[in-house]
């Protein structure tokens, strides 16, 4: 029984016992003021029981001493002589619950106050006449109330040394976690130079035309930075240590990262992506962009891994809410699916569906719970839904905030037509793929408010082109092989035909049908309602322009040399003049000596650390009248360092392995737009 049970029983015997205590006084004509004093010390307890206004300590002081008073007063009369001892073991019984030696000495002291000022016999009372009997009688009582009195006492000490002993076991257990955690954070961080090197020496030996064996080290690299990351994340989330970060981003650049990471996915196994963005979405929000490509990474990580036929349907949409809107994101997939167990445990840390060494399932098993810590941290909850054998579908939802209002897809007021969606339903081995593809396009037309009619042959086809005047249609690449000089003949017409095929698909030389890389997706959808036959860039990477930062002058600082030959490799492809320092001591002189546009940082270096370099870079630029800027470039990269960097007087940060995107967005925000050609500013 928890500590505010234990209150509520002992208040429940108090209010019995002085009810019994009312209806004695009445019985036996004792004083009338006391059942109303009595009365209000019943209330009392009770108030003090539910508001909770005093701390916990306080509360069992004003329940002892009304026990006391009810005590004492029961006991002060002489027909109570017999009955005190009764009363005493009672209240010492029920009390004892508050594991408080005090109150039991308390007790006992009143027992022997009442039991002498019978034995004084003091005037105007019932005199006592003790003889044998009652002396007996008297003897025995006094050896019961001490009886429980030792009792409850060592009762007492045993749960208290009884709680300190778990007390320091839950202690301990909680070091030896936060011990392994700060292992296991120290660990990755550690891991990143290196990995930072394969990546960067993997692309270089790409760059020299090293051929498969250099991509093939490349993506090993890659996944190891994920799983060192996996480990990061999960630390973080275990400790409750993560911190959100806020960036603008456009939806669609969210979703079609979603696409990308599928399409260089490792699909053995043949399954289908289907992708249902609402255009109605707001075209740019504001939140933790870095954690919202973690969640979708690992949705759809863990959606692939656990499906064998079939394949995932990722839903995105937003709600209207006072503070900008809710985003809403769905994984379902038509895999194996899982356990209410197994959903239960995935709140409470690591979980793998299958833990045998010849486990078929790869992954280390963190990925729902980082789900779970970063949308609870970003003010989020996750939702999972699954069956055995079925399938299992996780929305995640989060609160982001609304920078640009607009639609992130729309189609141009000059459109005027109506779409065909030409999917044999019959081809779908799993039914369920049938129901998303249908659920895609409906919601698509609907965002869009544009007509759009399915079609499951090509005699429908025929007839719904000629009835509605139809001006695109779509379709899959079954649909399409299965009658190409049709659908040929069509796109000779004024009707635009577009086809989502596989990688590596043909079209015959001279064709006039479009094609689309699967999956099919709302961004090039609209991209061809929008443009026609003359749209180009499917894959959604138009806004992606790279930027060029010519003749930049750049002073990279880090003590380990492979990291100096990896930047220095990245950063000439943006034509940057790059200069390299292996120390603090070594940046601090050359940018004495020398003019830079941008430096970049390393933290963990001997003697001197990159935060003092950097303060001490930035003293020299006051005293040189130049203007400094310097970016934290380094793989100290746990929740909240950026903010950590920035706060120390950094311009930027860039974690290792060095990310692209981060880069690009980094350096275009800090250097003064006459140095960028190119990109898009963040």
């Amino acid at each position: 029984m928890n500590q505010k049970n234990n209150e509520k029983f002992i208040a429940f015997i108090t209010t019995i016992a002085g009810l019994g205590l009312i209806v004695e006084n009445f019985l036996m004509g004792w004083e009338y003021w006391v059942p109303v004093t009595t009365l209000i010390g019943v209330v009392m307890i009770w108030i003090v029981n539910t508001t909770d206004r005093l701390d916990r300590d306080m509360r069992q002081v004003f329940y002892i001493t009304v026990a006391a008073l009810m005590v004492f007063y029961h006991g002060i009369h002489k027909s109570s002589l017999f009955d005190i001892a009764l009363t005493v073991c009672l209240v010492m019984t029920t009390y004892s619950l508050f594991d408080r030696i005090y109150m039991m000495n308390i007790l006992l002291a009143e027992y022997f106050a009442i039991l002498f000022n019978h034995l004084i016999n003091i005037p105007g009372g019932q005199q006592v006449v003790f003889d044998r009997q009652n002396v007996s009688r008297l003897l025995l009582h006094v050896a019961i109330v001490l009886f429980i009195y030792f009792t409850c006492t060592r009762s007492i000490n045993d749960r208290v040394d009884e709680a300190e002993e778990m007390k320091i076991r839950d202690e301990r257990v909680k070091a030896n976690d936060a011990s392994m955690e700060d292992f296991l954070s120290n660990i990755s961080h550690e891991f990143r130079t290196p990995i930072n090197v394969i990546s960067g020496m993997s692309d270089l030996l790409i760059k020299k035309g090293a051929g498969s064996e250099a991509a093939a080290i490349k993506k090993a690299g890659i996944r190891l930075a994920y799983q060192v990351e996996d480990i990061q994340d999960y630390t973080e989330c275990k400790r409750q240590k993560v911190f959100p970060e806020e960036d603008n981003y456009m939806c669609t650049s969210l979703i079609n990262d979603v696409v990308t990471g599928f399409r260089q996915s490792d699909n053995a196994r043949d399954l289908e992506l289907v992708v249902d963005l609402n255009p109605q979405t707001p075209a740019m929000l504001r939140g933790d962009i870095k954690k919202l490509h973690k969640i979708f990474r690992h949705l759809l990580d863990n959606a692939i891994k656990f499906t064998r036929v079939g394949g995932v349907y990722v839903k995105m949409y937003s709600e209207p809410a006072d503070y900008g809107v809710n985003l809403c994101i769905e994984m379902t997939d038509t895999g194996k699916g899982m356990s209410r167990q197994a959903i239960h445990a995935i709140k409470e840390g690591m979980y793998q569906a299958n833990r045998k060494r010849n486990r078929s399932s790869g992954g280390i098993g963190l990925g729902l719970f980082i789900v779970h810590g970063f949308a609870h941290r970003m003010g989020g909850f996750v939702k999972i839904e699954s069956e055995n054998g079925v399938g299992t579908t996780v929305r995640v939802t989060i609160p982001q905030k609304v920078v640009d209002p607009k639609p992130c897809l729309a189609l141009t007021d000059s459109f005027d037509g109506c779409i065909l969606f030409h999917v044999r339903p019959d081809k779908y081995k799993v039914p369920r793929l049938r129901d998303f593809h249908r659920s895609m396009a409906a919601n698509l037309a609907t965002g869009i408010k544009v007509p759009l009619y399915p079609a499951e042959t090509v005699y429908e086809v025929e007839r719904l082109k000629t009835k509605l005047n139809a001006s695109h249609v779509f379709m899959g690449q079954e649909e399409y092989e299965e009658n190409k000089g049709y659908f040929e003949e069509l796109a000779k017409e004024d009707i635009v035909v577009a086809v989502s095929a596989n990688q590596g698909f043909k079209l015959p030389e001279g064709s006039r049908v479009m094609l689309l890389p699967k999956p099919l997706y709302a961004y090039p959808i609209i991209k061809i309602l929008n443009e026609g036959r003359s749209a180009t860039d499917m894959d959604g990477n138009e806004s992606a322009e790279r930027p060029v930062f010519k003749d930049v002058k750049a002073l990279i600082v880090d003590d380990e040399p492979m990291n100096l030959v990896v930047a220095t490799s990245l950063f000439n492809d943006y034509e940057m003049i790059i200069d390299t320092a292996g120390s603090g001591k070594e940046a601090i002189q050359k940018y004495r000596d020398n003019d830079y546009d941008i430096v970049f940082m390393d933290h963990m270096m001997p003697e001197m650390d990159g935060v003092e370099a950097m303060k001490k870079i930035k003293a020299v630029a006051v005293d040189t009248h130049k203007e400094a800027v310097v970016v934290a470039l380094t793989a100290n990269a746990v929740s909240g360092a950026r903010e950590m960097f920035i706060n120390e007087g950094f311009d930027g940060f860039i974690a290792k392995p060095i990310n692209i995107a981060d880069f690009e967005r980094v350096v275009q925000r800090v250097l003064p737009e006459a140095n960028v050609r190119g990109g898009n500013r963040a």
